[in-house]
């Protein structure tokens, strides 16, 4: 079964500055979890968004950036609480809230920008 949550894990500075550049300008729109392992909100977060992307398929794609281990790109990005739900499409950013939200909220932003 194909992995539909992608979890960038912290890596060398210039190949996750290249691998998040290529996801954020797909033609997909790409759905980004920005969390922390410490956060309760993020862990109930985790199902929601597991289940979108499994109905979803290949019409979004869904990533999991850990704050505490990618620290550039939650200064680059201004995330200053988790959970924050970014969307991007062709590299602009579409959507972004902090704080946790509801599978219906969620889809509502996925089928608006899809």
């Amino acid at each position: 079964k194909l992995k539909r949550i992608f979890v960038i894990h912290k890596s060398k500075r210039n190949d996750m500055k290249a691998q998040f550049e290529n996801l954020v300008n797909s033609d997909i729109p790409v759905l980004i979890d920005f969390f922390a392992e410490w956060c309760g909100p993020c862990k109930a977060q985790s199902p929601i968004l597991r289940e979108i992307a499994g109905e979803m398929g290949e019409r979004v794609k869904v990533i999991k950036i850990d704050v505490d281990k990618n620290p550039e790109l939650a200064t680059k990005y201004r995330i200053q609480g988790v959970p924050t739900l970014m969307l991007f499409k062709k590299g602009e950013i579409k959507f972004r809230q902090a704080g946790m939200m509801s599978k219906p909220q969620i889809m509502n932003v996925l089928m608006q920008n899809a």
